[in-house]
């Protein structure tokens, strides 16, 4: 997550500009950077990419966010008295030892061995956490169009903490994420979102502002595997860094709330309901489309600057397909995500040099760095490419 490189001496002060604006990540520490003369203090999603004058001269790192022991330490203390501490002991590490904000709802994970405590879970973390309206359960992403299955486990009515026949008034998923100053309209029971990936976006937009300064111009973007937005959200929110979209995805609820996110970015009206890939301005092509599809069309092919590929269980097999939709008259990136044994990276690294074109001269070749685990023998991994005019 970001957190500012702070002078030792300047860090009340900053403290009480980000605590006055909503900007200081909540359950977050203050760390001390390794220097000993500055503190890393970390912002909270909704904090704008530009910030304040008082503050803009701060630099902004990229690190892991350090969870304020407290807040554990009493979602700890009040399930021990739910369940006890024999029962504590019992299941050792088996207890959820993380979990993800998303607006006001907390999504956790939990083993099948716990299902008859996930009661006291939701109770114990309603009650450390009383910004939170809704818990739920994450029962993994399922189909193909990569939807999580998410069961309401607790919700917060009237400043009770229900975990029993929760009425379905008080259920809605629908929310709005505040994500670096820009509102994100999502439902993650509709459409996958997660907001763990916001550093990945972030990275996203370095290197397309990276490739805006090489070629001297606003770049064309294309994201078939669009979901709600959230890669496009800061992209669109840089003045002057996209000229043209391509945004798709299979999952028609995702392309309904892209196109109220995109009615708000842009401040155009853009139709209510999805409906296949069109044009629907001069420089805006959205819809429900096969990314597969996309490269065969002559209106869609070879015109794109960037291609965001986040597909991560299959990115490094579709590659192959995707490739026909970059521009080839000029340098472009391509920017993607892939879930790989972290025994299988340098295989994946050979597939994906195989399967795309001549890289930049003097640009790394793609190589996946990991960003985090996504099972015991699985990685979650970025990586990105130039790509030479042919």
């Amino acid at each position: 997550m970001r957190h500012l490189i702070v002078p030792n001496l300047l860090v009340e002060d900053t403290l009480s500009v980000l605590k006055e604006n909503g900007w200081l990540a909540q359950g977050m520490r203050v760390v001390s950077h390794q220097d000993g003369e500055h503190r890393l203090v970390p912002l909270d999603m909704g904090a704008p990419a530009e910030l304040p004058e008082s503050i803009r001269d701060l630099e902004i790192t990229l690190i892991e966010g350090s969870a304020n022991e407290r807040i554990d330490s009493d979602w700890w203390s009040h399930l021990k008295k739910l369940v006890g501490k024999k029962e504590i002991e019992k299941h050792g590490d088996s207890w959820p030892s993380s979990h993800e904000f998303i607006s006001d709802m907390m999504v956790v994970r939990i083993e099948e061995s716990l299902d008859v405590h996930s009661a006291s879970i939701a109770e114990a973390k309603l009650t450390s956490h009383p910004h939170i309206r809704l818990i739920l359960r994450d029962e993994g992403v399922q189909g193909e169009l990569r939807i999580r299955k998410l069961s309401p486990i607790g919700a917060r009515i009237d400043n009770r903490i229900v975990t029993k026949s929760i009425p379905k008034t008080h259920v809605s998923t629908r929310v709005i994420v505040k994500e670096s100053g820009v509102r994100i309209a999502c439902d993650p029971n509709r459409a996958y979102f997660s907001s763990k990936l916001q550093t990945e976006r972030l990275e996203t937009l370095s290197l397309a502002k990276l490739l805006r300064k090489h070629l001297g111009r606003p770049i064309s973007v294309c994201d078939p595997f669009c979901g709600v937005g959230p890669a496009l959200a800061p992209l669109l929110s840089e003045k002057g860094l996209v000229s043209e979209l391509l945004a798709s995805d299979l999952n028609p609820d995702a392309i309904e709330l892209l196109l109220q996110n995109l009615s708000a970015w842009d401040r155009r009206e853009y139709p209510m309901e999805p409906t296949t890939i069109r044009r629907m301005f001069d420089d805006r092509i959205v819809g429900v489309a096969d990314a597969m599809d996309l490269a065969k069309h002559p209106e869609f092919r070879a015109k794109w600057d960037m291609l965001i590929v986040n597909l991560p269980h299959r990115t490094i097999d579709i590659l192959p397909s995707l490739v026909g939709l970059l521009d080839t008259s000029s340098t472009s990136i391509v920017r993607g995500r892939a879930i790989v044994a972290e025994s299988e990276i340098d295989a994946a690294n050979k597939a994906i040099c195989a399967a795309l074109p001549p890289r930049l001269e003097g640009s790394d070749e793609p190589s996946l760095s990991i960003k985090r685990d996504y099972s015991s023998s699985l990685r979650l991994c970025s990586f990105q490419a130039w790509i030479a005019p042919f």
